[in-house]
């Protein structure tokens, strides 16, 4: 199809007597023809821009679209802005079955006039900017999997491009949500994620697998529970799966991608979690993710696995002997005598609000980072 698109540009540059570039609907350039940038017809930034980039910024592409190109259906010029570096253009648009599929661009110095019904080169380009619009309509679906890999964790100016053309291939503010299948330490990721309607699934770094899932609306998350649960039959015991808050379009994509292997994290460490964790449930344990490692303060109390489980039990019933010590399944004076030794090992009053939090974080924190319990002498 490459070859069918270079020579139909070549033939619209041939018959209109200018340098002609084919881009499709999301600005990414198809074809282009050569430029001798010494003869009467110049070159823009925004052509060099794109036939080195093979793309369009998007402060570009919305300057052009300002000018109703999207919707045209016959040839219009868009204006110069020299400020810009921005020459005028001849735009003939890429349309099959009334649907733009792309856009054939002519730097022309405005010499064609757009609204020439009778002018029978431009006829011409029009019937092969048709021709375009019947390949275009024709290309199979697009892999779109390296494209979110892009938009996920790509640099920048790739990461804007991915996010442009995710919002183009899929349909409009549609509710998704991100999925992120982690296999279990030392796991390879699996070959493929099983299928679901309208998903793109992409391995990231080689590590966990994000899936783009959209949702029939925002409050229904069934699709996403159907594929953890499909994905994590084909997965090794002990994988798990975060799944991020509900978002429409595809402008937060990083922000969710966090959310969605924070969520995994935690349910790998936290068994109430196992093993599907939805970010909009985890309460504190949000926070704790943020977190790269527990205070220095609280290693003494880590190497007591006793101790630990008896902090963490007693600051996750707030506070209440009581409680704690029904969950523990000890005497209350049992309780206090540990919290004293907790208190004695960490430096930290437990009856300071900050200094509880301060542990309570930690401990969550170290659980997460998989910070191991040493044995006690």
């Amino acid at each position: 199809m490459r070859d069918d698109l270079q020579e139909l540009v070549d033939e619209v540059s041939r018959v209109l007597a200018a340098p002609a570039t084919l881009e499709d609907a999301a600005f990414t350039l198809l074809a282009f023809c050569a430029h001798d940038d010494s003869g009467a017809d110049p070159m823009d930034a925004v052509r060099t821009r794109s036939i080195l980039t093979r793309g369009s910024a998007l402060a570009t592409r919305r300057w052009f679209e300002e000018f109703g190109i999207a919707s045209a259906t016959r040839p219009l010029r868009t204006p110069a802005d020299p400020a810009a570096g921005i020459l005028t253009r001849l735009v003939l648009p890429v349309r099959h079955d009334e649907r733009s599929h792309g856009y054939l661009w002519l730097l022309d110095d405005g010499r064609i006039d757009p609204d020439d019904d009778g002018d029978p080169a431009l006829a011409r380009a029009m019937e092969l900017a048709a021709q375009a619009g019947r390949l275009l309509a024709d290309r199979p679906p697009a892999d779109l999997g390296r494209t979110l890999a892009d938009a996920l964790t790509g640099r920048p100016g790739a990461r804007a491009q991915a996010v442009r053309r995710l919002a183009e291939e899929l349909p409009g503010n549609t509710a998704q949500v991100l999925v992120a299948l982690a296999p279990a330490d030392g796991q390879p990721p699996p070959d493929r994620v099983l299928p679901a309607a309208g998903a793109v699934a992409t391995v990231v770094d080689g590590g966990p697998v994000a899936v783009l899932l959209p949702l029939p609306t925002a409050a229904d998350l069934r699709p996403a529970g159907a594929l953890t649960a499909a994905s994590l039959r084909s997965l090794p015991d002990g994988s798990t799966a975060g799944v991020s808050a509900v978002r429409h379009g595809t402008g937060e994509l990083p922000d969710q991608w966090r959310e969605a292997c924070a969520a995994a994290r935690v349910a790998a460490a936290v068994p109430r979690f196992s093993p599907v964790a939805h970010w909009a449930e985890l309460g504190a344990w949000r926070m704790a993710t943020e977190l790269s490692a527990p205070d220095p303060a609280l290693h003494p109390l880590l190497a007591d696995p006793v101790l630990t489980e008896t902090a963490e039990v007693f600051l996750d019933c707030a506070g209440s002997a009581v409680r704690a010590a029904e969950t523990l399944r000890i005497h209350r004076q049992t309780l206090y005598y540990r919290l004293g030794r907790i208190a004695a090992l960490t430096c930290l009053d437990m009856a300071d609000g900050d200094a509880r939090l301060l542990l309570h974080a930690g401990l969550r924190a170290a659980r997460l980072a998989g910070v191991p319990r040493l044995p006690r002498a």
